[in-house]
């Protein structure tokens, strides 16, 4: 199969050739149609997730059609299409697990982290963590939803019932999430790069009713914030910008350092957490969702062969909505 390898951090991703992958017991044999590429690929690019399988196939918001099974798989017959998230097993036996919080599981394993993922022609996965894909989406329109929309619904759920939500950093993730708040009834607030024009307007056209910079005020208290941008310094200003009794939701997997702020801003019983991976749950729920209401995913396709200027482009964010590696 052809393959984007991943040897080790500062070196340029490998275009190559590799032996077709053989799905295990519970594992289906995927031809890849879409992979979106997500900024935790470009933590793992970056060193700084430090513990990847290497070599790596990277990418986990892949859009594929069933070719092959293992033995014991029921759930999707050939020709089935498949999303294969970020999540790719769990034990069901820490105590985590047995907690209902699968997410963070203690041995579990990540697509395009610890498992090979869809920067490639195949891949397999293991059904039980795929999810079917809505017929109103096609491949490269569907990738997003896979990390930018999943890890985006379960932060919106950590911001509990806030009417008033603030969204710091418009880029794949909040585009998504921003059309699910609003479908929910809830009012939108964005916060982007100072003097970004497009980002401000961007999202105003996905239901924002303010725009401004992250780095300044909020027109208004609001109920809760989301920090999809991994700006550690934003922090003090998400939590300044919600009332007492908020919530500012750290939506990433890796952020720069926080740095020391005044207790007042935490103070008033304000919430400061993380969002860690997803749940099964979480994707069937989010599903429902792009069900019931087409999500505008806004995408530009590459061939897979320039996974390194998609990577190149999101660290310096120039993109809008999100890109997607197509075979």
């Amino acid at each position: 199969m052809h393959a984007v390898l991943f040897d080790r951090p500062g070196a340029a991703l490998r275009v190559t050739e590799l032996p077709d992958p053989e799905p295990g017991p519970g594992e289906l044999l995927l031809e890849v149609r879409a992979c979106g590429v997500c900024r935790t690929d470009l933590h793992v690019f970056d060193g700084e997730l430090k513990e990847p399988k290497l070599p790596l196939v990277l990418g986990h918001e892949i859009v594929g059609t069933v070719i092959g099974h293992g033995a014991g798989t029921p759930r999707f017959p050939l020709g089935s299409r498949v999303g294969v998230p970020w999540l790719a097993w769990t034990c069901g036996e820490c105590v985590q697990c047995r907690a209902g919080r699968e997410n963070l599981c203690e041995r579990g394993r990540f697509t395009g982290y610890t498992r090979d993922g869809g920067y490639a022609t195949r891949t397999v996965a293991d059904e039980r963590y795929c999810f079917a894909i809505p017929a109103a989406y096609d491949d490269a329109h569907a990738a997003p939803l896979l990390c930018a929309g999943l890890i985006g619904y379960r932060a919106l759920r950590a911001a509990g019932d806030a009417r008033s939500l603030g969204i710091y950093g418009f880029g794949a993730a909040a585009h998504i999430v921003a059309q699910v708040a609003r479908f929910e009834g809830r009012r939108l607030f964005a916060f982007t790069r100072a003097g970004d024009e497009a980002a401000q307007s961007f999202a105003r056209s996905l239901g924002a009713e303010w725009a401004g910079p992250s780095d300044g005020p909020a027109p208004e208290p609001l109920d809760a914030a989301i920090l999809f941008a991994p700006v550690g310094a934003l922090v003090p200003h998400a939590l300044g910008a919600v009332r007492p009794g908020g919530v500012v939701v750290c939506a990433g997997i890796h952020m720069s350092e926080i740095p020391a702020m005044p207790y007042e801003l935490l103070w008033g019983e304000r919430v400061l957490r993380s969002v860690a991976n997803l749940t099964r749950d979480d994707g069937e729920r989010f599903f429902e969702i792009a069900r019931q209401t087409p999500l505008q995913t806004q995408v530009e396709t590459l061939a897979l062969d320039r996974a390194n200027d998609a990577l190149e482009r999101l660290r310096r964010g120039a993109v809008q909505g999100a890109l997607v590696l197509r075979p």
